[in-house]
């Protein structure tokens, strides 16, 4: 371990040549800003599409049927689902999006019968409006946080996409990832209204059981009670449904993992390079060094802190930009009218800055074993 003492001695080192201090923090922020952001698109991912166990909701979808411009179920399965043992609700929801395939800018609108509300925005927490406002317009929607914030909307605007206008009667926050990006509105109304409406027609049904563990034998009961339907149906745990329906933003968000790794190696370059280069140029200030009596294990150790701190303020300067632009910008990727929003919260930070101090150390080890084990008269014949 090293003593404070040392600090002005570590920071004299790291600074006495600017230019290149300056364009290896600026390197290994930016690597660390591309590493941070992977990983809260990752995280994003798992939220949306990873099982817990825990979950009690299935969405029942058309069979053979993927964009919600194709599913059209009758909403009177209804009460044919709610007659299923170990169902506790259903709610039939017509979905309308302006654009089936991946992209970031999608408007998903989700309409509810306005009987099923008290299930559906029980979880919900007004940022903005009021329930009241929303029940008092046919027309009213209920949109989430992100959009609001992608589209710059407020309670009192009007919401138009996919041939659709709502009136915002609140912005609502929830802990469900699919409920940030999606306009909530009467059942009724996006029928009469959408493009491809249709009274009596909606797009699924989410079902609540009463438990999880039957989660799979509910599914296969519904699936069964409409399989010789014109509309046979295919049931789904939701996170499951995300999955399936996210398959290609999956496939993508894989592949960044490595971009991210990637990253990761650059800071490791960058810091054992400006390293190295900085040790070749004091050999004779360490040999001074050794005579004042600094042993070669404590060159080392103020070597390796000279990573360690390159690392972690670059490190701390990346991580903090990503955590911000995460945060603030609200981003969420969109596909057959699912969203994976790209969230972050502190553990991304403290990864960040553990990540970096590791690098910091490792990049630091070989120069510093090599000045430690230099002998004083090879260090002033150096030249």
């Amino acid at each position: 371990m090293l003593g404070t003492k040392y600090l002005p001695l570590i920071f004299k080192q790291v600074t006495r040549q600017p230019a290149r201090t300056l364009l290896t923090l600026l390197g290994v922020a930016t690597a660390m800003f591309l590493f941070i952001t992977v990983q809260a698109l990752e995280q994003g991912v798992t939220d949306a599409t990873v099982a817990t166990g825990k979950e009690t909701t299935l969405v029942v979808y058309r069979q053979n049927r993927f964009c919600p411009f194709a599913s059209r179920l009758p909403e009177h399965y209804t009460s044919r689902v709610n007659r299923i043992e170990g169902v506790a609700s259903v709610v039939p929801i017509k979905i309308v999006v302006t654009n089936c395939g991946a992209a970031l800018d999608v408007v998903t609108f989700r309409g509810v019968p306005r009987e099923n509300y008290a299930v559906v925005a029980k979880k919900f927490t007004f940022l903005s409006g009021s329930m009241d406002q929303w029940e008092r317009r046919s027309d009213a929607a209920l949109i989430g946080e992100d959009l609001a914030s992608r589209r710059r909307l407020k309670a009192g605007d009007v919401l138009t996409a996919a041939g659709v206008s709502a009136y915002v009667a609140g912005v609502i926050r929830s802990p469900e990832p699919q409920d940030q990006n999606v306009a909530y509105v009467d059942l009724k109304f996006l029928q009469q209204t959408a493009v491809r409406g249709g009274d009596g027609i909606v797009t699924q049904f989410n079902v609540k059981v009463h438990d999880p563990a039957h989660l799979e034998r509910v599914a296969a009961a519904i699936d069964q009670e409409f399989r010789h339907d014109p509309e046979p149906t295919d049931t789904r745990p939701e996170k499951a449904f995300v999955a399936r329906a996210a398959h290609d933003l999956v496939q993508i968000v894989g592949f960044t993992r490595y971009l991210g790794w990637a990253a990761l190696a650059v800071v490791l370059a960058l810091v054992s390079n400006a390293i190295v280069l900085s040790v070749q140029d004091r050999v004779r200030e360490h040999a001074v060094l050794q005579t004042l009596g600094f042993r070669g294990g404590l060159i080392a150790r103020l070597i390796v802190a000279e990573g360690v701190l390159l690392g972690v303020t670059g490190g701390a300067i990346g991580s903090l930009a990503a955590y911000g632009l995460v945060y603030f910008g609200n981003f969420s990727l969109s596909s057959e009218g699912t969203s994976v929003a790209v969230r972050g919260d502190a553990t991304l930070l403290l990864l960040g800055l553990t990540l970096s101090a590791a690098v910091g150390v490792v990049a630091g080890l070989i120069p510093a074993l090599q000045a430690s084990r230099r002998a004083i008269a090879a260090s002033f014949r150096a030249v």
